[in-house]
């Protein structure tokens, strides 16, 4: 989006903006996304606050003993606690999504635009890096803690979505879309970070022998209407399979489970082919899986993993002031808490200083602060990499664990007090916004290009 400066005539180039309004088809569908992933973020911090109190109750060994109890088959590779089933299995559903709300952006959302994506995707590596450095800079003498450099690089969409929905009710979409943007984007790398450095022991046979469902997968999901007709339910009958075969295969090669999620989510066509009707002849494919996987994502996938990963035994102040010495979680909380809104917040200053695009009006830099802030709530895959980093229980996972429990803590009270009186101040206006003088159904203010 371009705008002109207010002299008149204007003069020299125009000037680009960043955090610009998008459509207003889009901010109806990232509000949909918001409010299912609020109630998705309430039921996490349920399950999370329900496996502290069990594993520091007097019943704490049952809480270990169920976390803990394998079931499976061994010559598959898939006898696993129900801990792993969660981690490995549950949450691949979650990156499936990931996987379909990032082609989506990118394909048919305002992001395909490198005017409007450019920002985000910048913001949310800066927002990688910087809290990874520091994490190395605190645990540099330690090469064991060292590898748990990623943990504190991934911001919980779920949970820092339901904070927002409470505090920011009134905020502009555009700074709600930047936040969904940012988390879903920074997942994606963490991801690629765990594929490309936790993966040990890669056997490369079942790697290869998953591109044959993965391949299949994607042409089914391209022809579906073809093969399936009309109606999408009968294409689960042989897809929902294939992306089975395809996760047991990925999670034989050594590389982590999830990674399955995010390449079957990769192969769901977005777009719907001028063959098929083209796209006013219905939801494609990719919409009509978003529906359907969403709740089971927010609603049993995400809050089941919470529950079997956020459960740690603390031992009381002591316990607990002993986890928060460790550089471990020291890091972590550096990494959450400063690293986030330093990364994200200094990539877009240099981003507008570089490009010499300027804020859109209807924004403060203390807007952007906030969400950085926000984005400093890092849970489903911190806890994670904290696994993958010092293995399930360990005394460093555990300390970890306190780590991105406190930090994710902390961002979320940060941000609040920031946000809160900015969503004061928005409120006042939000009714302005509001005003549709032609009634097309299309707030005046989305057609404001001027």
């Amino acid at each position: 989006m371009n705008q002109t400066s207010p002299s008149n005539p204007p003069s020299g180039p125009r000037k680009s903006t960043v955090f610009s309004r998008g459509s207003y088809a889009e901010a109806l569908r990232i509000g949909e996304i918001l409010r299912k992933e609020t109630v998705g973020g309430a039921l996490l911090v349920a399950a999370a606050v329900i496996a502290l109190i069990w594993a520091n109750s007097p019943a704490s060994d049952s809480y270990f003993a169920l976390r803990d109890f394998k079931v499976g088959y061994e010559p598959w590779h898939l006898e696993l606690s129900l801990g792993a089933w969660a981690a490995d299995g549950l949450l691949a559903i979650f990156f499936f999504l990931v996987g379909l709300e990032l082609k989506r952006e990118f394909v048919a959302g305002d992001l395909r635009q490198i005017s409007k994506s450019i920002v985000p995707v910048a913001a949310a590596a800066g927002g990688v890096i910087v809290p990874a450095l520091i994490y190395a800079a605190i645990n540099l003498a330690s090469p064991e803690t060292l590898r748990g450099w990623a943990i504190p690089t991934a911001t919980d969409i779920a949970f820092a979505v339901a904070v927002l929905a409470i505090i920011g009710s009134h905020l502009p979409s555009a700074l709600r879309i930047f936040l969904l943007t940012l988390a879903v984007v920074d997942d994606l790398i963490a991801i690629t970070i765990i594929a490309f450095f936790y993966t040990s022991d890669l056997d490369v046979t079942p790697l290869l022998l998953a591109l044959i469902p993965l391949a299949i997968y994607a042409f089914l999901a391209h022809k579906y209407r073809h093969f399936f007709g009309m109606k999408a339910p009968a294409a689960w009958v042989i897809l929902l399979p294939l992306g089975v075969v395809t996760w047991a295969l990925v999670h034989a090669s050594g590389i982590h489970a999830t990674v399955a999620g995010v390449l079957l989510g990769f192969a769901v066509p977005v777009i719907r082919s001028q063959a098929a009707g083209g796209p006013d002849a219905g939801p494609g494919l990719a919409e009509i899986f978003e529906h359907r996987f969403r709740p089971i994502s927010a609603g049993i996938a995400v809050p089941i993993f919470a529950f079997f990963s956020a459960g740690v035994a603390v031992g009381g102040w002591e316990g607990l002031g002993s986890a928060l010495a460790d550089p471990v979680a020291l890091g972590i909380i550096a990494g959450l808490v400063l690293g986030k809104p330093i990364g994200i917040l200094g990539t877009t200053w240099i981003l507008t200083k570089a490009t010499r695009a300027e804020l859109d009006k209807s924004f403060k830099w203390i807007d952007i602060f906030g969400v950085a802030l926000l984005a400093g709530i890092g849970f489903t895959v911190s806890l994670l990499v904290a696994e993958l980093s010092f293995g399930h229980g360990s005394l460093h996972d555990d300390h970890a664990k306190v780590g991105i429990l406190a930090a994710s803590l902390l961002a979320a009270l940060l941000a609040t007090a920031v946000l809160t009186t900015r969503n004061r101040q928005y409120r006042a206006t939000e009714e302005l916004e509001k005003v549709d003088a032609d009634q097309d159904g299309i707030p005046d203010v989305y057609q404001d290009r001027t």
